[in-house]
């Protein structure tokens, strides 16, 4: 049966590829988007990738009118607009938390009065921290956050009691999070506003605890988004990637078209109602491997340059336990990373990219961000 669907945020990254999937359906989509500069450009227009079809309310999410605006005749909603970045949000504490925090909450609000049959919100692997380890025995463990005078020494890798390096092993939904960063707060409190506002008033919520997204789409220009986006940027200008730490840090990435997929399916199952869940790709990867990668895919060879330095907020190795996704609402992952590199690659060839990072990277060194 074709619904109405509002996804906020729907002109981004993840939301257009979620509209192109809800279309296929059937379904119709609004989207209410800021259209912010830092993700669309100066101009703030309607990006060309946004299928002709989504009705584009360009508008903020902490806009009690906008968003009653966007809610009228819909019968349910993807919550996905958020700002995105670890290392910004630890100086830009009052907007992430505004957009993020606030925006969610005026949305609520609306919801309390106008309820939808299904609410879906992005949530981050950020808010786990450290992911789980396993020491010697095999016991299980979560990780610790690193000391500062650990990251000064250079020693990158979490340590047991014994003082040995700890195995990372996949992360499931049962740890608990360790917020490192004013992101993965803002992050963990839009999820559990969200599952707490959907129980006490009778509408259906899920949380997608998303890993590290990429595909064709992504905000090429905004130093602060996904790492695969900022490599790529890098390399587009003839610039090394620029890699935090020794670079054998472990990441799980997912492509964009399966975070769409298991939002679908998560929407679409009832059982998923009250839920959280990871949606990654169930393999990870280091984050120097990933540079080399795309360097070789794209035919810019050039060699990563490994900092040895350390971002505040930052953890070591997280990667998914996808278990639950696939016996709740029947995920697995469809794009493996060559699949999905080269898609990448192919869309690359079209995108135009400024390469911000080095400013970027000042700003946080300024700051004391970065060791």
């Amino acid at each position: 049966m074709s619904k109405t669907i509002l996804i906020t945020g729907g002109a981004g990254f993840i939301g257009s590829w979620l509209a192109d999937q809800l279309l296929a359906e059937g379904h119709r989509v609004r989207a209410l988007d800021l259209l912010a500069p830092q993700v669309h450009g100066p101009e703030g227009a309607r990006p060309p990738y946004l299928d002709d079809e989504v009705e584009l309310l360009q508008g903020d999410v902490r806009d009690p009118e906008a968003v009653r605006k966007a809610l009228d005749g819909v019968d349910g909603v993807y919550h996905l607009a958020a700002s995105v970045g670890v290392g910004q949000s630890m100086y830009e504490v009052a907007g992430y938390t505004s957009i993020n925090n606030l925006g969610t909450a005026v949305l609520l609000e609306a919801l309390i009065e106008r309820p939808v049959e299904r609410l879906v919100v992005a949530s981050s692997m950020s808010i786990y921290g450290e992911g789980m380890y396993a020491d010697a025995t095999g016991r299980r463990l979560s990780g610790r956050r690193r000391d500062r005078a650990q990251l000064q020494r250079g020693d990158w890798e979490l340590r047991g009691d014994d003082g040995q390096p700890l195995v990372p092993v996949p992360t499931a939904e049962e740890k608990q999070p360790d917020l490192s960063s004013v992101y993965a707060l803002s992050k963990y409190d839009q999820e559990r506003l969200c599952l707490m506002i959907g129980e006490a008033y009778g509408i259906p919520t899920t949380a997608m605890r998303f890993f590290n997204v990429y595909g064709p789409r992504q905000a090429l220009s905004n130093p602060y988004t996904g790492v695969l986006a900022i490599f790529a940027a890098r390399l587009l200008n003839g610039n090394p990637p620029s890699i935090f730490e020794d670079g054998l840090q472990q990441r799980d990435f997912v492509n964009v078209r399966d975070v769409a997929r298991a939002c679908r399916l998560a929407y679409d199952t009832p059982a998923a109602a009250g839920a959280v869940v990871n949606v990654g790709s169930g393999h990870s990867y280091t984050i120097l491997e990933i540079a080399r990668r795309l360097g070789e895919a794209t035919g810019h060879r050039i060699a990563p340059e490994v900092t040895g330095k350390y971002r505040v907020g930052d953890i070591r190795h997280c990667v998914a336990d996808i278990g639950l996704a696939e016996r709740l609402i029947g995920y697995r992952p469809q794009v493996g990373i060559e699949d999905g590199l080269a898609e990448l690659v192919e869309w690359l060839g079209t995108a135009t990219a400024v390469d911000r990072v080095v400013e970027a990277s000042a700003e946080l060194h300024r700051r004391g961000l970065t060791l």
